[in-house]
């Protein structure tokens, strides 16, 4: 299903870029691993990336967005759209999107690897 796809492709990317400098440039760059988990729709029920945060920035491909350095994040792809926190070395977030006239949404959690 189209909509599942976006979903994916969108935490799948949500912070997959370049390798982290050696000297990071913002507090949340690093890997982290972001399980994606669908409340409402017909989008996979659950999917775990392993994904990378470099100089706060969220791009590449179809993706765009970032990572402030109070930890808040924005990124769209596609017309999908994902929110939240990031705190420490966790986060957690909405995202919804809609594909086809079918809509899914729901959270995502992220801890640092």
């Amino acid at each position: 299903m189209r909509s599942s796809r976006i979903r994916n492709m969108l935490f799948v990317s949500f912070f997959a870029f370049a390798a982290v400098p050696a000297s990071a440039q913002s507090p949340y760059d690093g890997l982290w691993q972001v399980t994606v988990v669908t409340k409402t729709g017909s989008c996979d029920a659950q999917t775990t990336s392993t994904v990378n945060v470099t100089d706060g920035k969220i791009s590449g491909g179809p993706v765009s967005g970032s990572v402030g350095s109070g930890g808040l994040v924005k990124v769209s792809i596609n017309g999908a759209y994902a929110n939240g926190q990031l705190s420490g070395n966790s986060g957690s977030g909405k995202w919804n999107g809609a594909s086809a006239g079918v809509a899914c949404s729901g959270r995502w959690e992220a801890s640092r690897q």
